[in-house]
């Protein structure tokens, strides 16, 4: 005896079993990473919709008919390989020679500063609001968790940010 699994295809209720499930989420799984985020949804709604009549001309209208590895797979056959919907996005991406992504760095705001841009270049650095860093900044100094001096230290260790990439205001 086989465990089976109730999904909806299509908008359609079928019963699989275990290894007809397994089988047919990795191959949408693989279509869906070979789609691009815009036509991703309306793609596989689609993709969907046709598995849902192919295993409905399999099974006829008895909905205690179980899909089997073999309708599944003889589905797939009639759908196509999920290399013809395009290349996997992530090896199209290092394919196409996309350089990586810089590393972050750190640097004293030239735009959103109040004395020196610490908090302001702390704030994007960690892509959190300035007001915030700038109170708990206020807050440990008066506090006595950090000196005056660590700021000032701060000023004179964190490079000022260059003129090439100073972003324009959100406000």
């Amino acid at each position: 005896m086989e465990k089976t699994i109730n999904a909806n295809i299509g908008s359609q209720a079928f019963a699989f079993e275990t290894n007809a499930y397994d089988t047919l989420k990795s191959y949408l799984d693989d279509i869906a990473d070979r789609l691009s985020p815009d036509e991703r949804t309306e793609t596989l709604a689609d993709i969907e919709t046709r598995l849902a009549e192919l295993f409905r001309e399999r099974t006829g209208n008895n909905p205690l008919r179980v899909i089997t590895l073999t309708i599944v797979r003889d589905a797939m056959l009639q759908m196509g390989a999920p290399a013809d919907f395009g290349e996997r996005r992530s090896d199209s991406e290092h394919a196409a020679g996309t350089p990586p992504e810089a590393p972050r760095k750190l640097y004293r705001s030239r735009t959103d500063r109040s004395i020196a841009g610490i908090c302001g270049g702390l704030g994007e650095f960690f892509a959190i609001d300035t007001t915030i860093v700038r109170i708990v900044t206020l807050l440990l100094i008066f506090l006595g968790g950090l000196s005056i001096w660590v700021y000032i230290l701060l000023w004179i260790i964190i490079p000022e940010e260059p003129l090439t990439t100073i972003k324009t205001s959100k406000r």
